[in-house]
């Protein structure tokens, strides 16, 4: 991955895209976007994370996050990503998934050509991140993250997609908190 999109001010609101290996279509059963959901939260509470936006999409999760001082918004995002490696191996192996066999491996494929990883391996190296300098690109990013479902063709509108912040935004809830920004948002269309 590009140094282009590396985490360089740890604090600063980000922009951060990463993916399944293969682009293997994992979050179509929710015991595994629940995984992700629940590791969100848990980095919240616990590990200095800032969540302001999300989306889960089916092979990619779209962030806008920040890190809370002392903490490293890299860190947090390895932590994240090496933890869900192994809770969705293991929902994979003893959850009733049609898919099974091929999953594990196409994930397994991936692991031989890591050092890292010793079996499976669930996720792209890296990630995308983009640091969001001013309220307009945070806005546009906001646009982004809570429209993928609807260009998707999986909603109608952005605040009906469960695993997304939109209805954070738009009706004021959402499965997950998030730390609100205040940029204008208030759906389609109507951002900075």
């Amino acid at each position: 991955m590009s140094h282009k999109y590396k985490v360089k001010d740890q604090e600063e609101i980000h922009f951060i895209t990463f993916a399944i290996v293969d682009w293997v279509d994992v979050f179509i059963r929710p015991v595994y976007k629940n995984i992700i959901a629940e590791s969100l939260k848990y980095c919240r509470y616990n590990k200095g994370l800032n969540l302001h936006a999300y989306c889960l999409m089916t092979n990619h999760l779209h962030l806008l996050v920040s890190a809370r001082h002392p903490e490293k918004l890299a860190q947090i995002i390895r932590d994240l990503k090496k933890f869900t490696n192994k809770q969705i191996i293991a929902a994979i192996q003893h959850e009733q998934e049609s898919r099974r066999e091929w999953m594990l491996h196409r994930f397994s494929y991936h692991a031989k050509f890591s050092n890292r990883i010793k079996d499976f391996k669930v996720w792209q190296d890296g990630y995308h991140a983009i640091e969001c300098s001013s309220l307009a690109l945070i806005a546009q990013k906001l646009d982004y993250i809570h429209n993928n479902p609807v260009k998707a063709g999986i909603v109608l509108n952005p605040e009906d997609y469960i695993y997304s912040s939109a209805s954070n935004y738009i009706v004021n809830n959402g499965i997950l908190d998030v730390e609100i920004l205040n940029v204008g948002y208030s759906g389609v269309g109507n951002s900075v």
